[in-house]
This record gives C-alpha cells, structure tokens and sequence, in this order.
C-alpha cells in the first residue's frame, strides 16, 4: 500500500488554483471590455458629431406652433391648413381657414394676426430660421 501524500505527487499538474491564472484571466476580459467600449464611445462620439437637428423638417416649430395656435382660435379647426415654402428672408408660411374664421384671425385692428406673427418669428428662432406668417383668403 502507498501513501496517499506519495499518491499526490504522482500525478500532481498544473495548480489551477493559483492566482497568476486568475490575474491572467482578468487581465484578458479586461482588455477584450476596454476595446469595446472604446468602440462604443467611438460610435456615441459620431452621434454626437451629427447636427443637433439633423432629423428635423426646416421651421417645423414655427408651422407646429402656428398650426396649434390657430386651430385654437378658430370656430372651424379642421379647415386650418398651414403651407410652408421658402420666403425672402427665411421660411413663409401662409395660413388658410374657413373665411368665416378670418375675422377671428385678423382680429380688432390686426392685432391677433401681429401676435400671431411674433410667437411664430420666436418659434422660427428657436430652430434658427426667420418665419414670416401670410394668412390667405
């Protein structure tokens, strides 16, 4: 019979046990997660890179705000239809409503129609656009 300590040596191999491996080991996913995120940080970067309002409609503000504001206004909201195209300065936007509605637009002296020019040419700025309002007959 042999001892069980002799019995040990014979067949002894590697010591997986150790913490060199462990370190090894971790050193190795370390790197691999490094490179990832480098990638992944890379990517966010060219995201970031993109302009601010690249998937946005040029004075899409403006037309949203001009549009809510005069469905609000009006007795008829569904006949409210904004069109939108290029302008002197900037973008036009020419306003059309039921012409029972048009004194509601226009207002006492022009003043509803001047206010509603002024928060639209504010909402332009904000996309960095000049909006210019035409309420049409």
């Amino acid at each position: 019979m042999t001892n069980s300590s002799s019995d040990s040596s014979l067949f002894e191999g590697p010591d997986f046990s150790s913490s060199a491996i462990d370190d090894e080991l971790d050193d190795e996913l370390d790197d691999e997660l490094d490179d990832e995120l480098d990638v992944e940080i890379d990517e966010i970067d060219e995201i970031d890179a993109t302009p601010e309002h690249a998937n946005r409609v040029t004075g899409g503000t403006a037309q949203a705000v001009l549009e809510h504001i005069a469905r609000q206004i009006v007795d008829d909201p569904e006949a409210v239809v904004v069109d939108a195209g290029p302008g002197r300065n900037g973008l036009k936007l020419s306003l059309h409503v039921n012409p029972s509605d048009m004194g509601r637009i226009i207002g006492k002296r022009g003043r509803v129609a001047q206010a509603l020019r002024t928060v639209v040419r504010a909402a332009g700025a904000r996309d960095g656009q000049d909006a210019s309002v035409d309420i049409v007959d």
